[in-house]
């Protein structure tokens, strides 16, 4: 069974304060011991209802009421979803919660959730369930795996550059635990010490990561690219032929029925690139 745990609000969370280091901790350590014993799903805190609203339906047209709200007992501070066997457990649990919170004056309110199994079947049960699948199959993230030969450094430091992102990672294959030396056949690896085994760019809202391969197992990147969109038509065109500097031109940067900026190059690295900037319409 699921339930969800309800921290009520009181005048502390309602005032914004902030919990200290210490009950921090403290939940840290309640919540380890959720994590640990395989119950713990979800769990956040709730700003308070100043930064909030309330959405009312009167006959279906939407009226919309913003925080702070005056009636406290009624509202949330946070939450935590916990999974187990019984409501008795659940209870079990939830009366471990740390006293130092709301210095021991604290209410929790327990539900359990509805589950799909609890509902008889039909045409709208289907399609919810359809729904809840495509979520469960949906990956966290995504982004491009580049692969380099020998220069992977040089391109990430000039790609945080061109795209003002940030190198979150840049690991050495000499910072490796066990690097490998050779293969089963007794073949050396191919690994230079000073190559990059995982670096990892972030910047807007997208990711980059590579690394170098093995000497001699290289091969030209082919079937993709890396497509930037850029709303500014100037900075599109500025990256664009940043990148294109050393690089070979597919296509030239110019307007398109789509956008008011597009080309196509491959760079100084062999990675293909799209640069899309402002788009019509």
């Amino acid at each position: 069974m699921k339930f969800m745990v309800i921290r009520k609000a009181d005048a502390s969370t309602e005032r914004g304060m902030m919990p200290s280091d210490q009950l921090i901790g403290e939940m840290a350590k309640f919540n380890e011991r959720l994590l640990e014993a395989g119950v713990l799903v979800d769990g956040q805190g709730l700003q308070p209802s100043v930064e909030g609203a309330r959405i009312r339906f009167r006959d279906g047209q939407p009226s919309v009421v913003h925080g702070p709200f005056e009636d406290t007992d009624n509202l949330v501070a946070g939450y935590t979803i916990i999974q187990v066997k019984d409501r008795a457990e659940a209870l079990a649990w939830m009366q471990q919660w740390p006293r130092l919170d709301g210095d021991g004056n604290v209410e929790l309110e327990l539900r359990r959730m509805f589950e799909l199994a609890d509902f008889a079947p039909g045409e709208g049960i289907t399609q919810t369930a359809e729904v809840f699948d495509r979520l469960t199959r949906q990956p966290s993230s995504s982004c491009t795996y580049l692969n380099f030969d020998g220069n992977c450094r040089e391109a990430f430091e000039r790609y945080e550059q061109l795209l003002g992102g940030k190198i979150e990672m840049m690991l050495r294959f000499a910072d490796m635990p066990d690097m490998p030396q050779s293969n089963e056949a007794g073949e050396g690896c191919g690994f230079a010490p000073d190559g990059i085994m995982h670096a990892c760019l972030s910047f807007g809202g997208g990711t980059l990561m590579g690394s170098d391969v093995p000497e001699g197992r290289y091969q030209q990147p082919q079937g993709f690219f890396v497509q930037l969109q850029i709303d500014s038509l100037s900075q599109a065109r500025q990256t664009f032929e940043m990148l294109a500097e050393g690089g070979q031109l597919l296509m030239p940067f110019a307007e398109t029925f789509w956008s008011e900026g597009f080309g196509m190059l491959v760079d100084a690295f062999g990675i293909p690139w799209m640069v899309n900037g402002r788009n019509k319409g």
